[in-house]
């Protein structure tokens, strides 16, 4: 059984790929920063909050009903573990080509947190299958008020990164094409690949 130090150690790891993963949700995070700095940036983590909160209660009702199905959690590791590896290929991927540091907003940085993130297939993605893990997890650890647990483990690095990026982006700091940004998503994902092996482990085991 997983133990609650290494639950949330992994839970706060493997968000950091997730949340600070160049996109579109980070690519407007720069531009509307350069006016509005740090506060952009918190009124987007707001948007983004908004979407993904209702997302993760829903996924742990769902992970309640599922429970009981045989081999539940023996397929819910395999498809963490393979989503993980995948989704280290497309950091890598997306990180090693020139990003975008163009974004044309016609709405707010609320409103852009919150589409960017619900109209985000990634975003859906990373929550049905990574998330979805992390959150079968807390369950058993916590039973209910694991989902929140979870999510609080989650949610403070989307406020903490989405407003320093919008204050590095009102002093002018080039954070997109900044190369250490690049290695530090390239080691993140080589992490993201070590848990993925652990989820596999879990799985076999």
């Amino acid at each position: 059984m997983v133990q609650p130090f290494e639950f949330a150690l992994a839970v706060i790891t493997i968000s950091v790929s997730g949340v600070m993963s160049p996109g579109p949700l980070f690519a407007a995070n720069v531009a509307y920063g350069l006016k509005g700095g740090a506060k952009s940036g918190l009124k987007m983590a707001y948007g983004h909050t908004v979407i993904e909160l209702p997302l993760v209660v829903l996924l742990g009702i769902g992970a309640i009903s599922l429970a009981s199905l045989p081999q539940f959690r023996e397929v819910i590791s395999l498809l963490g573990a393979l989503s993980l590896f995948v989704f280290a290929a497309l950091q890598i991927r997306k990180v090693l080509k020139r990003p975008s540091d163009v974004f044309e907003g016609k709405h707010g940085p609320f409103i852009a947190g919150m589409m960017l993130s619900g109209l985000n297939p990634f975003f859906l993605i990373w929550w049905f299958t990574i998330g979805f893990k992390l959150i079968s997890d807390a369950l058993l650890l916590w039973s209910f008020a694991g989902i929140l647990i979870m999510f609080a483990f989650h949610i403070w690095m989307d406020y903490a990164w989405l407003t320093s990026v919008g204050f590095l982006s009102s002093k002018g700091k080039r954070i997109v094409s900044n190369k250490n940004y690049k290695i530090f998503i390239v080691a993140i994902s080589a992490v993201l690949v070590y848990f993925g092996a652990i989820f596999t482990l879990q799985a076999v085991t």
